[in-house]
């Protein structure tokens, strides 16, 4: 029986995290439901535990690449075969899960992507022109087409659950577009699925035109510092 664990990075979500953790467990039963509360100052934690996820509670806030991090130490710790990656806030789809685990059976990494044929999210002007070069950067590494390199939402085996443990940097777009980009250059492989991106279902987006520019900046940023790290090779990332 393969074990599979839905992570979900969390900070300060107490109006979104218990919808979202009752829709995962009702599209997705026998998966086991782990909540990395990110230092919240709100009762997040406090409702992931009633609502029957298993929560590991930082002691500060270490932004998204650290508690994603320390969820799949969690995962590789207590010995899943799989691991998804899924926000607290409801954007991603649970239903969409089943299908970027399945990629898993072509692939390392199975990213849900948007862009691709599913759903209704845009992207306009300076930010999307960024995220198709990007895009198009990244999938001549990988050999294949990506439409999406900056989605959280993904499904890791054991092989990328390591490489994960090993790198997985704490800022912001360093968890998504760095941490994809050391691992092609490590040898794993990587696989798209078109999912649903849908609004946050409670809280406030953090969208803004100044955040909007930061995203460019940080994003090449990103890539430009995943291209100078050393890649994980051979048994490091068995």
């Amino acid at each position: 029986m393969t074990r599979t664990i839905v992570i979900v990075p969390a900070w300060n979500e107490a109006e979104a995290i218990g919808p979202a953790l009752a829709e995962i467990a009702r599209t997705n039963p026998g998966m086991d439901l782990l909540v990395v509360d990110d230092g919240s100052r709100d009762n997040t934690a406090d409702i992931a535990e009633a609502a029957g996820a298993i929560v590991l509670r930082l002691p500060f806030n270490l932004g998204v690449g650290g508690a994603v991090r320390a969820g799949y130490e969690y995962a590789r710790r207590f010995d899943y075969d799989q691991a998804v990656r899924v926000d607290a806030d409801g954007q991603h789809d649970p239903a969409d899960i089943q299908a970027v685990l399945e990629g898993l059976k072509v692939a390392d990494i199975s990213l849900g992507v948007r862009f691709a044929g599913k759903g209704q999210y845009e992207a306009r002007g300076p930010r999307r022109w960024a995220m198709s070069l990007l895009a198009a950067i990244v999938s001549r590494m990988a050999h294949t087409k990506l439409t999406d390199i900056t989605s959280g939402f993904r499904g890791a085996n054991r092989r990328a659950i390591a490489q994960f443990c090993r790198h997985f940097p704490a800022e912001y777009l360093g968890d998504t577009v760095d941490s994809l980009v050391v691992a092609i250059r490590s040898g794993l492989t990587v696989t798209q699925v078109p999912t649903e991106m849908r609004a946050r279902q409670g809280g406030q987006p953090s969208s803004s035109p100044l955040k909007a520019a930061m995203y460019l900046v940080r994003a090449f940023f990103a890539l430009g510092i995943a291209m100078t790290r050393r890649p994980v090779r051979g048994k490091e990332v068995d």
